[in-house]
């Protein structure tokens, strides 16, 4: 199903950048297009290595438990493919001259893209949903933009202020509908947090071929009564003319490949299941738990059973298995280690 898949919203926006001129930080006339790239450029990252973690500045997206990957980027135009392959002899034929280039597509203005891949939950922690409707789509990803409202308002006004219509909007509401109008279909999710393979949607092909066959049958059948002149068998048990028998038998065959084909598209479009700990939250406490025990596992070297015992009911208690959301690692950060990292509220 475009935009969710497997308990995710995949939410991808376009916004068009303004044309002319402003004042970056300097008071230096640029245009949109470079500040909004400059400003992106200066946005800082999840501490995901040790050169950004020198930094101490986490990304303004690791305020929130429901993004697991997003990405800005500035799309000035579209990129060529080369030309569309064709027969040399057909365009021979027509007269074409393939030396005069073909129409290209291009972008009359360069647009901001925000791609995120989020929990499609309006409540951090909520269980991943199986199914969504469209409406309900709508409430997650209007949720969502509130929530990057409430905690990063600064970010996201310095960055869309160089966006069209975005002067428009002065609260959580206002950007919930501004990425609604800038939103487009994501009909190529990613997701890859299934403990197990997930028990994906099977095409009945067995009953499918029959659904075709079985008529394509009687249309053989009734061909040849047709062209031989003998009476087969289905005109000798239901006094089916040759010819309505072919006919008939077509009909039904090109109406039974239609229906598979339907079904098969429907059936394409239907969403992925969900991973069992998929949601970030869950994401989040596997990495906490991991190394808590891995840390814990040390520890335990050269103990007693008793000990061991002992000591892995304080790693219980401690840890809190069963609670998502506390203790865990936090969002943007390597390890749990990284205790000192600056978040910018």
């Amino acid at each position: 199903m475009p935009n969710f898949d497997t308990g995710h919203l995949f939410l991808t926006t376009l916004a068009p950048i303004k044309k002319g001129t402003t004042r970056d930080d300097r008071g230096v006339k640029v245009s949109h297009e470079q500040k909004i790239r400059t400003t992106l450029a200066i946005l800082p990252t999840a501490l995901q290595s040790p050169a950004t973690e020198e930094i101490g500045i986490n990304s303004p997206f690791a305020r929130n438990l429901r993004t697991h990957l997003c990405r800005f980027m500035v799309l000035d135009n579209v990129v060529f493919n080369g030309r569309v392959k064709q027969d040399a002899i057909v365009t021979a034929l027509s007269g074409e001259d393939p030396i005069q280039p073909r129409p290209v597509d291009q972008l009359t203005n360069s647009f901001l893209l925000f791609v995120a891949d989020i929990d499609a939950v309006t409540e951090d922690g909520a269980p991943l949903p199986a199914k969504l409707s469209k409406a309900q789509q709508n409430e997650v990803r209007d949720a969502y933009a509130r929530r990057l409202w409430e905690t990063m308002e600064a970010e996201i006004c310095e960055i869309y202020e160089n966006c069209e219509g975005f002067d428009t909007v002065k609260d959580a509401d206002g950007f919930a509908d501004y990425l609604r109008r800038c939103q487009v279909e994501t009909t190529m999710p990613f997701n890859d947090y299934w403990l197990n393979p997930p028990n994906l949607h099977q095409l009945p092909v067995k009953g499918m071929a029959a659904m075709v066959l079985v008529p394509l049958l009687v249309a053989l059948l009734g061909a040849i009564g047709w062209f031989t002149g003998s009476v087969p068998l289905l005109t000798w048990i239901f006094g089916w003319t040759p010819g309505w028998t072919f006919a008939g038998g077509l009909i039904a065959t090109a109406l039974a490949v239609c229906g598979a084909y339907a079904y098969t598209l429907r059936n394409g479009e239907k969403p992925m299941p969900q991973g069992e700990y998929g949601d970030l939250p869950s994401v989040l406490k596997s990495l906490y738990l991991q190394q808590k025990f891995a840390d814990f596992a040390v520890r335990m070297q050269g103990k007693s059973d008793a000990e061991i015992h002992a000591a892995f009911g304080d790693f219980i208690a401690e840890t809190q298995p069963e609670n998502k959301m506390a203790p865990t690692q936090v969002p943007g950060v390597i390890s749990i280690q990284r205790k000192n990292a600056i978040f910018e509220q």
